[in-house]
């Protein structure tokens, strides 16, 4: 299957197929939020007190999607 960048807002008319890959990071490596930019979204593999969980950049902070707080690796 190809692979493609897009920049900017992409609209879908007929849904996306496919799987969609965000990218993964430990507490300790992920990329500054404020840097990231609100509202990218990342895996953090030990974000929820060891455990896995997606998490958004509020452009401050890496916030958790299951509770709204800080990610944090205990």
């Amino acid at each position: 299957m190809a692979s493609t960048t897009f920049s900017g807002p992409v609209t879908a008319t007929s849904g996306f197929v496919g799987d969609i890959k965000v990218p993964t990071y430990t507490v300790a490596s992920a990329p500054s939020a404020a840097t990231a930019g609100a509202g990218t979204l990342v895996f953090v593999s030990n974000g929820a007190a060891g455990s896995a969980i997606l998490a958004f950049s509020d452009g401050t902070n890496w916030k958790r999607s299951d509770t709204g707080g800080t990610i944090a690796s205990s």
